[in-house]
């Protein structure tokens, strides 16, 4: 199935939900909506989903325009953010029921099937109200797949569980979507969610579509400071500079060797330069250019630590690999490697990307 939106528009009363936007998702493959609350994604996937209307604009599948057709009429299997089971039936009964309605042979075999890929099978017999809610998750997430949909719409479905459900989750959908044929839109608002479930990832921002690609490209070639800010966790570490001979003149004076970006600008032209936490490093070594400054918060999380440092550009934040102890207000030096920085006109356009070698 080839779905593809055309100049969508959505507004509600006098505000803009979405802008002339534009998007034909990759047939078969996952495509991620990456964006804040309120960017837009929900608003989006009801469209595609015939739950709403776009002001204007065409919603095509293989073709035809869909913008109307009554959502029954439709192939289309959503999962929520809420657990959305029905209450009365059992696990068992609740992935049946779109085989049921379809006349399939086979049912009990098939449900058997699903409940075993999502480790609910022992739970087949029970109500949704005796499960937990991750195990409620797992149930909406196998009647989506017994549906069979060519086109599967997931609206932020583990944003309701903990950190460990939704790990293990994130990884078990991964490799049914891989095992399938369906189109999977898939809608987050975290970069890393983005970034384990791959495929295709398009970045929304306030209704607009700033960037649409294969994940890996546009994590590590986004286009505008838009989508470096929102394509980053933690956020990309941002900083106003000059050109100028052989590299950049930051606000304080100091200046960064940059030699390779030399022939990009014209000295003295105002510039954003951008370094990923990841490449911002505590030890030295030929060829980083150090930023003096004082611990103003370490972060533990999992196996990394998230060192937020004061220096005379601005905090900066690196990301550093195990778990390492630091004392608030001490000194300390962060060094930037010349080849990992990204560089933004005055525009806020991407003018150079590092090479990927190296690039976390």
């Amino acid at each position: 199935m080839q779905l593809s939106l055309e100049r969508i528009v959505k507004k509600v009363g006098t505000e803009t939900w979405l802008h002339s936007l534009d998007i034909a998702p990759r047939s078969g493959a996952v495509t991620v909506l990456l964006g804040a609350t309120q960017a837009g994604k929900t608003s989006l996937m009801r469209i595609m989903a015939g739950l709403d209307v776009p002001t204007s604009g065409r919603v095509l599948v293989d073709g035809q325009d869909v913008v109307g057709m009554p959502v029954r009429e439709r192939n289309v299997a959503m999962v929520y953010q809420q657990f959305i089971n029905y209450p009365s039936f059992t696990v068992r009964d609740n992935i049946a029921s779109p085989l049921k309605l379809r006349g399939e042979k086979n049912v009990a075999a098939r449900v058997h099937e699903l409940a075993e890929k999502l480790h609910i099978e022992v739970f087949l017999d029970r109500l949704p109200a005796e499960l937990s809610g991750g195990q409620q998750q797992r149930v909406a997430l196998a009647r989506a797949l017994a549906k069979g949909a060519p086109l599967m719409l997931l609206d932020e479905p583990l944003v309701n569980l903990d950190y460990k459900l939704r790990e293990e989750l994130r990884d078990e959908l991964t490799a049914l979507f891989a095992a399938g044929d369906s189109t999977v839109i898939y809608a987050t608002t975290e970069p890393g969610e983005a970034l384990l479930l791959g495929g295709y990832t398009a970045v929304i921002d306030a209704g607009e579509l700033l960037q649409y690609g294969p994940t890996a490209e546009v994590f590590h070639r986004p286009q505008s400071l838009q989508v470096a800010r929102a394509f980053s966790d933690p956020p990309m570490n941002l900083l106003a500079v000059r050109a100028a001979s052989g590299g950049v003149r930051m606000e304080d004076g100091s200046m960064l060797l940059l030699p390779a970006l030399a022939c990009l600008a014209v000295a003295g032209e105002r510039l954003t330069i951008g370094v990923r936490a990841s490449a911002l490093h505590v030890t030295s070594s030929n060829g980083l250019t150090p930023l003096p400054g004082r611990v103003e918060l370490a972060e533990i999380s999992g196996s990394d630590t998230y060192l937020h440092v004061g220096t005379a550009v601005g905090e900066m934040v690196a990301q550093l690999t195990g778990v390492h102890r630091f004392d608030l207000g001490a000194p300390v030096k962060l060094y930037v490697d010349p080849a990992q920085v990204y560089l933004f006109n005055s525009d806020g356009r991407l003018e150079h990307a590092p090479s990927r070698v190296g690039v976390h």
